[in-house]
């Protein structure tokens, strides 16, 4: 059998298994339906002609607290100041560690002075699981075309140390500004760290 037919072949499996490839880069990146924690629905498609970063999210893991102290709100107001649309989704489902009330989710983003576009939940795992979210946090960027650009760890250095920031190659950063610019990233994709996403 030829590659080509060995990888459809493959396809068809994962589909018939209710299962989806990983999304690539350089290829659209997956729409989704969400509702935020104003009880808003959003569409990836309702943000046609901006550029939009999905950050993958769970304030009680050790990982995301390191970023959320003070690193991930500067990136977010950099963003924020060049109209990018920022996603906060929460895919912890009821029960595990992370899943949190439209309520507490606004507490937590007024409390930490977080500023993403909105906070939005994934209870099913849908949304996650589409973008093979792996980790907390696990950035991606998606230009204004709908295209995604960027999939991987926010930087180089996969610790939970504060101090780690200021040594570690910004990855995410470093990417979003060449979109922004209206390059290709280099690279592209990066190997996420944190917890685990809490299907």
């Amino acid at each position: 059998m030829k590659l080509r037919q060995l990888v459809l072949a493959a396809s068809a499996a994962l589909l018939s298994l209710g299962l989806s490839a990983a999304p690539q880069v350089g290829a659209p990146a997956p729409d989704f339906s969400v509702v935020d924690s104003k009880g808003v629905s959003h569409q990836l498609s309702d943000f046609a002609g901006k550029n939009v970063v999905l950050e993958w999210t769970n304030h009680d893991c050790p990982f995301v607290k390191k970023h959320y102290e003070g690193n991930m709100q500067a990136l977010q107001a950099e963003m924020k100041a060049q109209d990018v649309v920022w996603l906060s989704v929460i895919s912890s489902a009821p029960g595990k560690q992370g899943h949190v009330s439209g309520t507490k989710a606004d507490e937590l983003t007024a409390s930490r002075s977080a500023m993403p576009t909105a906070v939005v939940f994934d209870e099913s795992g849908t949304v996650g699981k589409a973008y093979d979210a792996k980790t907390t946090p696990h950035m991606y960027v998606i230009d204004k075309a709908g295209v995604l650009q960027y999939m991987g760890g926010i930087d180089s250095i996969p610790s939970a140390k504060v101090a780690d920031i200021a040594k570690a190659t910004p990855y995410f950063a470093n990417a979003a500004k060449a979109v922004l610019n209206g390059e290709t990233p280099n690279p592209a994709i990066t190997k996420p760290y944190g917890c685990s996403v809490k299907y």
